[in-house]
């Protein structure tokens, strides 16, 4: 091709493959640029890709959390239906009792009344402390009323139930004659050591509960607690009625019971036999008013700690049943009618009753040695035996078959540390007498 024109020149022909490869040309640069494009095209399309995923994974993951927040939301609303429904229950109950206790009171109110109404000065009230055994209950009422009915006004009846057992309730509210009190606290037991049975912190909380009612509310000036498992002598009420005058004028003297730890029938015998006692065995008892506004205050949280013609007939309780075969089955009851006003008690106040006592035991016949308590068989007078510590106390009461328990450092029934009880039955006496004993009773 010439500048002049457009001319071809025959004598040399372009090759055909240099034409093709200039033809090609252009479309292999297109090639080669929409490559380029297409390469730049697929990395923002990736991108979205991930992010849509991403998206996906979090829309997902809200939707779960979403559905586990509502369920447990559905959860924590029914918890908390489910526990406003047990408070409004509680509060009910409670708006219950304290109706029944109105109406409770409103009966003791009248009750009292009634009988303070007849210018009657009672001897004591005597309460019956119950919880959840109408069967005992009612064999102790039945036992009472067969010998309280002629004394009535001297000595008004009370029974004291701690708890809402039913059938407790209405067996005491069968009793016309009877005022009946209930004792109900719905906090629980916090017992001050592990491993502490509760029933005996309610049992104190009871008795302290009763005696501020009778003492405080009521203003009786004494109180004999009974418990629902007892019977009673036939010289119950006088007994009592006697030893009111020399709980009030002796200050030494904190109760007055009618129950013997050993009263078992092959260790008693005389029934007019009347001892002081520094142990308190909590069965059968008065106290006065004024000896519990002095005892309230310091009243203990359990195990709350002068002695008869009472006799316990069960063998189930908050003991478990302990020493019942052994102990307290062959306590004998008093039979026997002892006009108690016409007997001479002043020999129990404290100074007579020391230089009294101290003259019985410094009479009866000292035996030592092992061999004691088998020579005290063979020997037709009172006998004493003397112990040096508690594990010989309870070697020497073993052998005779008496209380070995102590508590706080005092055998049961001790006076001065010194135990006395009949000898099979019979007239003599044995006195088991402590180290320091003769010192203290002046010997």
């Amino acid at each position: 091709i010439s500048t002049n024109g457009p001319t071809v020149s025959r004598s040399h022909p372009p090759s055909l493959a240099l034409l093709r490869k200039l033809l090609s040309l252009p479309h292999q640069r297109k090639r080669k640029i929409a490559g380029g494009r297409a390469a730049m095209a697929r990395g923002p399309c990736d991108l979205r890709i991930l992010l849509l995923a991403a998206a996906a994974a979090f829309i997902y993951i809200q939707v779960r959390l979403f559905a586990t927040q509502s369920h447990y939301a559905d959860r924590l609303a029914e918890a908390e239906r489910s526990e406003n429904q047990c408070t409004s229950q509680l509060k009910s109950l409670i708006d219950q009792v304290s109706m029944q206790q109105e109406k409770i009171v409103a009966l003791e109110e009248r009750s009292v009344q009634g009988l303070l109404s007849k210018n009657v000065d009672p001897v004591a009230a005597v309460v019956i402390m119950a919880c959840n055994r109408p069967d005992y209950l009612q064999r102790t009422v039945e036992s009472i009323l067969k010998y309280q009915t002629s004394v009535a006004s001297k000595f008004p009846l009370f029974i004291s139930q701690d708890g809402t057992n039913g059938a407790v309730k209405k067996k005491a509210l069968d009793y016309k004659q009877i005022t009946y009190m209930q004792h109900v606290d719905l906090e629980p037991v916090r017992t001050e050591r592990p491993g502490e049975l509760t029933a005996y912190y309610k049992i104190a909380n009871h008795y302290k509960w009763a005696l501020d009612q009778l003492f405080v509310k009521h203003n009786f000036a004494r109180v004999i607690i009974l418990e629902d498992d007892m019977e009673i002598a036939p010289d119950f009420f006088d007994y009592f009625e006697a030893a009111a005058k020399l709980l009030d004028n002796d200050k030494t003297i904190m109760a007055v019971s009618s129950w013997n730890d050993n009263g078992q029938k092959q260790f008693v015998n005389d029934p007019k036999a009347l001892y002081r006692s520094d142990f308190f065995p909590g069965l059968g008892w008065m106290l006065t008013k004024s000896t519990w506004i002095e005892l309230s205050p310091k009243w203990p949280k359990a195990y709350p700690s002068c002695c008869l013609d009472n006799f316990l007939f069960l063998n189930i309780g908050s003991s478990m049943g302990q020493f019942f075969k052994q102990y307290l089955e062959p306590i004998k009851l008093n039979d026997v009618h002892i006009d108690w006003n016409s007997e001479d008690l002043s020999y129990l106040g404290e100074d007579k009753f020391l230089t009294k006592f101290g003259k019985e035991v410094a009479s009866a016949t000292p035996l030592h040695g092992s061999d004691a308590v088998m020579k005290a068989h063979n020997i037709g007078t009172d006998v004493r035996i003397q112990y040096n510590d508690q594990e010989d106390f309870e070697r020497i009461a073993r052998q005779f078959g008496i209380f070995e328990e102590w508590k706080d450092g005092i055998p049961r029934t001790a006076y001065k540390g010194v135990v006395v009880f009949r000898y099979n039955g019979s007239r003599r006496r044995i006195f088991l007498v402590g180290p320091e004993s003769l010192g203290q009773l002046g010997l």
